[in-house]
């Protein structure tokens, strides 16, 4: 009753791609793909050290949708490699290169370049 999420950069889009291609029942995706495993800390379940965002979750609830199952859970840890930190020790989404699924188009994208800074750009339109 556990499962990690473990977030991978654009350089490993193709090992991403290639884990929701294939069953584990019917292979060992870790030894096709060179990537490797890591016990979790704080879950019976299995993360990728390569990837630089790990979360550790329990599951709290579990919905059947038509044959597909969601799983809902509750964030127990949560890792991310130190190099992909700012000077600040915040996430930083360039060095990170996190990828995202496209599900209408099929393809992969990442993130991109600082558009505009929270909670000043919208200023603009505040009366006065």
């Amino acid at each position: 009753m556990a499962f990690t999420i473990n977030v991978p950069s654009a350089k490993y889009m193709a090992q991403a791609d290639f884990f929701g291609i294939e069953s584990g029942e019917n292979m060992d995706k870790f030894a096709a793909t060179g990537l490797t495993p890591l016990r979790a800390d704080h879950v019976d379940g299995p993360c990728i050290a390569e990837f630089p965002v790990i979360l550790e979750c329990r599951v709290t609830k579990h919905v059947k949708i038509g044959t597909h199952t969601q799983f809902i859970g509750e964030i127990l840890d949560v890792k991310i490699d130190e190099s992909m930190l700012d000077s600040e020790g915040k996430p930083d989404l360039v060095r990170l290169q996190l990828i995202g699924f496209d599900v209408f188009r099929s393809e992969y994208y990442t993130t991109g370049p600082v558009i505009g800074r929270a909670f000043s750009a919208g200023r603009k339109y505040l009366p006065g």
